[in-house]
């Protein structure tokens, strides 16, 4: 097809061409523009750099100094010169004689350039015009160690030598204008083959004709046009749309959005989405809209819409706006009740959305069970769990009070038959007067005068019942009507059924946390201890503590948390706990302990995965500590765990460093222990991530806030918690938070002996005799026999089948402790002689005649100990 200079595709071919040119020239003018400016600034940059390097370079300083500068510095300049490109390299002292320059005769006259900047410490970058034409200079100091400027280094460079990427450039730019050219051309053919596709062949004059034709066609009919593009904008509207729609004179090319329509009919028009005879209200008028997309069949996109005048169809539209009413109503009601895991509030948020849109007055009524999170029982009590509608002069029972129907009584018929009962007039049903004839007589008076009672279902349970009731002003309740109250009550049942399935879980899962957390505290003279513990607000969870007495008047305390929330964490730390308790009676050290309990985790997750279970128990942490009463030293070691504080007895805080091991069941990390010296009356804290961590703060502002509530805290542990709650006291948490404050004391020594003992057997009676006076100082005279009996077994065993150093210890605490320490690690083992035995009977007098013993493993050997009770004072000592 020819492209003539009059037809269209002719002049967009003249036109596109015309801007490629100019697209080229302006490319062209933007490229050498851009290089001069690249240029510049690779001077400046290279010129800096090579002053700064050579300012900096070994031995400049020391050069300036020299009795001939030159002959030392002109070589390395000129050497410096060739090797980064630059131009110059002049080395001058601080009144700019040179010392170097690529012209020797230059040398020794003055720098040409700005000298002030740096003599005062700083760097001169300029542009000047030299002898080898434009190019930039920079200037820098040299400077003495203690700052002072002993000399200055210039180095410079040509702006031309510097560049030449826009040379290098201009073949691409005109390659690609060739390039666009060809496509302008080969683009200007396809618009004119479309072109004359798309007219048919016609000429100008038939166009026009046909244009009329269709003109005076679409003005004429009846039933409003309007063409409307992919964007919204009104591209035509014949006489009729406008009649009905009440258009602007200049409506076209505007966006529908922008004309001032009915919101509705304004949306359907600028989504473009296909509609048949949908009805909206448009001032007085109902018009039917039926619209569909002009691009099916390979057309311009947007979408061309028929309005039909279609008053008379009011009535209808009438019931469709009830509808529209309804289906609202749903959709708040479906967003608005549930939100929360709490039955009474679900009821609550239930009579919120209906009251006043629906009814002047909404009551839920549940069985007494179900708040609490048990099974109803038909026939037990009902108890109202939310009224909305007028508080004043309320003619209905009273939240929380117990609510009774008449058997004869619509609500009573709903619950027996679990089918909702409708009564338009209250006035005219007369079994309705067969309640509490007082509260009847109110309400007839002057109050709800139309009910709905429908009952709240959950699969196959009641729950309770639901009533909606109208006042005189509003019209009765219908059919329609009673089918949406239907629908309300079946979305709120299961919603109400979910909060009393999550509140019986939850007592559950708090019984049960509780169960096995400890009730009460151990008896032990080591640690003054108090302890909190708060559940979560969006479920139980993992938290733990434990108070374990352990051999030698030392105590351990131990804090955990479990992942997750629910039965499963709570039976999990159930499983933790017992295990540290198993795990404490061996005496081991906290890393050793806590890494015995990270295996156990990992065995744990291994049988877990094997039956397909997706609660792990891999993220679990623990922190473990160990306080000796006699040294005041406490071992702590922690498995991704928070840092325990301390208050000093000053009342200062502190966070000590305890390495942070992996959280439990990682595996592969050894743990390590800390060993903190506390002293006497000090405050030891341990808590779970819980109390300083939460969505809304990191660890770091908790640790701080904690720090705050721990320095304003009274002396005691007690107070300790209370004040570290108080803080926190307006907020909920959304962790379950597990608090233990344990203040030190300290076993004086006037309660500890210690002797050493020679591996000589010997050496028992000596024991004896100074064991025999120790108790008469301590008056436990009566335990003097078994105590004898006992250390002299230990010692003779230490002696026979230890090594030395044997050491005793003895300690007056809740009860009389004997330990004998010697530096084998073999354990001894209690077992039954036989009669025709000599020895192995020691191990098994000192089980006999103690409460408890055993072996605690150090890192020199091991230590035996025996328990006895004290007497109590009261004890018959005559006897």
């Amino acid at each position: 097809m020819a492209l003539g200079g009059r037809s269209v595709a002719g002049q967009v071919f003249l036109l596109q061409v015309v801007i490629v040119l100019l697209l080229v020239v302006a490319a062209a003018a933007a490229l050498v523009l851009q290089g001069r400016y690249d240029n510049v600034q690779e001077a400046r940059n290279r010129s800096l750099a090579v002053a700064g390097a050579f300012a900096d370079a070994p031995g400049t300083r020391e050069a300036l100094a020299a009795p001939d500068p030159t002959a030392v510095l002109q070589p390395r300049a000129e050497a410096a010169r060739r090797k980064t490109g630059v131009d110059f390299v002049v080395v001058m002292n601080t009144r700019g004689i040179r010392y170097t320059h690529p012209e020797p005769d230059r040398i020794g006259m003055k720098f040409v350039g700005t000298l002030r900047p740096a003599l005062n410490g700083g760097t001169v970058v300029e542009e000047v015009d030299g002898t080898l034409g434009p190019l930039v200079q920079a200037v820098v100091p040299v400077q003495a160690p203690d700052g002072t400027v002993v000399g200055l280094v210039s180095a410079g460079i040509t702006i031309e030598s510097a560049g030449g990427l826009a040379d290098r450039q201009m073949p691409v730019v005109l390659g690609a204008a060739g390039v666009g050219l060809a496509l302008a051309t080969a683009g200007t053919a396809l618009v004119g083959r479309r072109l004359l596709r798309q007219t048919h062949g016609l000429g100008p004059g038939e166009m026009t004709r046909m244009y009329e034709h269709h003109d005076a066609v679409l003005h004429s009919v009846r039933e409003g046009v309007l063409i409307v593009d992919a964007d919204g904008r009104l591209l035509l509207a014949n006489d009729e749309a406008r009649r009905l729609l009440g258009l602007p004179e200049d409506a076209e090319q505007r966006h529908v959005l922008g004309l001032g329509l009915d919101p509705g009919i304004a949306e359907l028009l600028a989504s473009g989405r296909t509609a048949t005879d949908e009805v909206h209200l448009v001032g007085d008028r109902l018009l039917a809209v039926n619209q569909r997309p002009t691009d099916l069949d390979g057309g311009p996109s947007g979408s061309v819409a028929t309005l039909r005048d279609s008053t008379e169809l009011r009535a209808l539209s009438g019931r469709a706006e009830e509808a529209r009413k309804h289906l609202s109503l749903l959709h708040d009601a479906g967003a608005g009740v549930g939100t929360t895991l709490d039955v009474t509030r679900t009821a609550e948020e239930l009579v919120e959305v209906v009251v006043p849109r629906f009814a002047d007055c909404a009551t839920v009524d549940l069985y007494d069970a179900v708040p609490a999170g048990g099974d109803p029982e038909p026939g037990s009590v009902l108890r109202r769990t939310a009224y909305g509608g007028p508080r004043e002069n309320a003619p209905l029972h009273p939240v929380e009070g117990q609510v009774r129907f008449a058997p004869s009584s619509p609500q009573a018929y709903s619950l027996r038959t679990r089918r909702p009962v409708l009564e338009p007039r209250l006035e005219a049903a007369a079994n309705r007067r067969a309640q509490d004839s007082d509260r009847t007589e109110r309400v007839s008076g002057g109050g709800p005068h139309s009910l709905i009672a429908v009952p709240v279902r959950a699969g196959s349970l009641l729950l309770g019942l639901v009533g909606f009731w109208r006042s005189p002003g509003r019209e009765p309740f219908d059919a329609d009507e009673l089918a949406l109250a239907e629908e309300l009550v079946a979305r709120a049942a299961v919603s109400i059924d979910n909060a009393r399935r999550y509140t019986r879980e939850h007592t559950m899962a708090v019984a049960l946390q509780r169960s096995l957390l400890p009730r009460s505290l151990p008896e032990q003279n080591a640690l003054e201890i108090a302890y909190r513990y708060l559940p979560a607000q969006a479920g139980v969870g993992g938290d733990w503590f434990d108070v374990l007495p352990l051999s030698g008047a030392r105590v351990a305390l131990v804090v955990g948390d479990v992942v997750g929330h629910g039965l499963y964490a709570a039976a999990t730390m159930g499983r933790l706990r017992t295990a540290v308790s198993n795990f404490s009676a061996l005496d081991l050290p906290p890393e050793e302990l806590l890494g015995l309990l990270d295996e156990l985790v990992a065995r744990i997750d291994q049988d877990e995965r094997a039956e397909g279970s997706d609660a792990p128990v891999t993220g679990a942490s623990c922190l473990y500590a160990v306080y000796d009463p006699v040294s005041r030293r406490c071992a702590v070691a922690r498995a991704g765990h928070p840092p325990p504080a301390v208050i000093a007895p000053d009342g200062g805080v502190t966070f000590p460093e305890v390495p942070a091991g992996p959280p439990l069941g990682l595996g592969g990390t050894p743990f390590e222990t800390a060993e903190l010296e506390l002293a006497e009356g000090s405050r030891l804290v341990l808590y779970t991530d819980g109390l300083v961590e939460s969505r809304e703060q990191d660890i770091d502002t908790g640790l701080e806030q904690l720090r705050s509530a721990l320095s304003s805290a009274g002396a005691s542990p007690e107070e300790t918690c209370r004040a570290v709650l108080d803080a926190r006291r307006p907020y909920r948490p959304g962790d379950d938070i597990a608090l233990l404050v344990a203040r030190t004391r300290a076993l004086g020594p006037d309660r500890v002996a210690e002797w050493d003992v020679p591996g000589d057997p010997a050496a028992v009676a000596d024991v004896r005799a100074a064991l025999g006076r120790l108790l008469d100082r301590w008056g436990l005279q009566e335990l003097t026999f078994t105590t004898e009996l006992i250390l002299s077994e230990l010692v003779t065993n230490a002696i026979r089948h230890g090594a030395e150093p044997i050491r005793v210890r003895v300690l007056r605490d809740r009860a009389l402790i004997c330990e004998v320490f010697d530096s084998s690690s073999t354990s001894p083992h209690l077992r039954h002689a036989a009669s025709t035995d000599e020895g192995g009977r020691g191990l098994f007098l000192v089980a006999r005649m103690s409460e408890r013993w055993g072996t605690r493993s150090l890192p020199p050997g091991k230590v035996i100990w025996a328990e006895q009770p004290l007497p109590s004072p009261d004890d018959d000592r005559t006897g």
